[in-house]
């Protein structure tokens, strides 16, 4: 909502932060997107808007829901680091970073 603008938020206004820029588009400063989506990953409308940015910055606990967004997200952008993070050992639970850049 307040990505679109159709709703404004103290808590952004308080810190300064604008999410449109003149003309009712973004700012030239966002050009990168983090993402730190609940397991069952990303829903649609927020894989269409992060295919929108130059960079996105996705933290995943799900590998079957990322494999899935980056699978939707690879239209537009190419993975270009990865890691994991054994965040909590003695589990089967792996914690996955990845950088994606904007395909040229």
């Amino acid at each position: 909502q307040a990505y679109e603008g159709g709703k404004s938020f103290k808590r952004l206004a308080d810190a300064g932060i604008e999410l449109r820029g003149e003309g009712g588009g973004r700012p030239d400063s966002m050009t990168t997107l983090f993402v730190d989506p609940p397991r069952a990953g990303l829903d649609e409308t927020c894989r269409r808007l992060a295919a929108t940015f130059e960079r996105v910055v996705y933290v995943s606990c799900n590998p079957e829901t990322l494999a899935r967004d980056l699978q939707q997200l690879s239209a537009t952008h190419s993975v270009t680091r990865l890691a994991a993070f054994d965040q909590f050992p003695y589990t089967h639970h792996l914690e996955c970073g990845v950088v994606l850049e904007r395909r040229r």
